[in-house]
């Protein structure tokens, strides 16, 4: 049984079409599901191709499209974001959709798990450290643990994650998470 009255929100953290951080998405979903919460993917590749200049300061409030899903945001009080690294840090994709979220009370009080994946043997260490910075200005508790999961396309392969240490660092975190 889940301690949250809403369902967790699933970031995936770029908007490239066809992602392994929205693969990460969907196994982590399959996991909240085994643990009996409920949660939402929220994708950034469904973002207005035109958000930041038709959502974002003088225009905050008149893009339907981004308003739904800042309204999503709204409702929730519990996130798993799945960042890919990008050149060290985290997409800045999902920097320009935070910054189009109202401040401050889009995240303060809220809560997050955070799952970065890469290519390289970093596993976004660096990019989980920057995103966790920028939440902690924002007023959000990030859990302890981040999971990393480094050279991931080494380690996914059709819905399955083949790294045992993996796939039990992310069923610990969704637990985490669930009872935070």
């Amino acid at each position: 049984m889940t301690t949250t009255s809403s369902p967790i929100v699933i970031i995936v953290g770029t908007n490239r079409p066809n992602s392994m951080s929205r693969k990460i998405a969907e196994y982590y979903q399959d996991i909240l599901a085994q643990l009996n919460a409920s949660s939402i993917i929220l994708d950034l590749v469904n973002l207005p191709h035109d958000f930041t200049v038709s959502a974002l300061y003088e225009n905050s409030g008149k893009n339907e499209a981004f308003n739904d899903l800042k309204s999503l945001l709204e409702k929730t009080d519990k996130f798993v974001f799945v960042v890919p690294e990008y050149n060290g840090s985290y997409p800045g994709v999902l920097k320009a959709f935070i910054d189009g979220l109202p401040y401050p009370n889009s995240f303060a009080n809220k809560k997050a798990a955070l799952v970065g994946l890469s290519s390289n043997m970093q596993g976004a260490a660096i990019a989980l450290s920057h995103l966790n910075d920028v939440f902690s200005y924002l007023g959000m508790n990030t859990l302890a643990l981040r999971v990393k999961l480094a050279q991931i396309k080494s380690h996914y392969n059709d819905k399955v994650i083949s790294n045992a240490l993996y796939k039990e660092l992310l069923e610990i975190q969704a637990g985490q998470i669930i009872h935070f």
